[in-house]
Parts: structure tokens; C-alpha cells; sequence
């Protein structure tokens, strides 16, 4: 069960980054570097900011898959 659900979460997160993989896929591994993977983590995690930023209710994805809501409170 404890799989299915890392599958999940992982299915929506990379539907949400398809653009973004399919530019890092079309790169020649030659091409790859430590500096360029660190602008595409960069961009992954703004898309994701983002993403929850647009959401209609807070925590949507979350509740979408079954996860607890993270409380807000710091």
C-alpha cells in the first residue's frame, strides 16, 4: 500500500513537471552537468511553489492523494 501511494505522488508531481523532464530528456548526456541539474531542480521547485500557489483550496494535492494537509503554523 505504502508503494502505491510514493507511486501516486509521484505520478501527479511528474504530470506537473512533464515539460520540464521532457527538456532535461532531450539534452545529450554530454551536455549534463552539475550546474545545469542544479537549474533544473531550481525550476522543479518553483514549478511546485507555484503549483501550490494556484491550488483552490490549500493543500489540494495533498487531500487528492490521501496525505495530511502540513500545518501552516511555524
Amino acid at each position: 500500500m505504502a508503494n502505491e501511494r510514493k507511486d501516486t505522488l509521484a505520478m501527479a508531481i511528474d504530470v506537473r513537471l512533464a515539460e520540464l523532464w521532457a527538456e532535461l530528456f532531450e539534452l545529450r548526456p554530454e551536455h549534463l552537468d552539475m550546474e545545469l541539474l542544479g537549474w533544473f531542480l531550481r525550476a522543479a521547485y518553483g514549478q511546485g511553489y507555484t503549483d501550490a500557489l494556484r491550488e483552490t483550496q490549500r493543500g489540494q494535492l495533498c487531500l487528492d492523494l490521501g496525505y495530511a494537509v502540513p500545518d501552516t503554523a511555524a
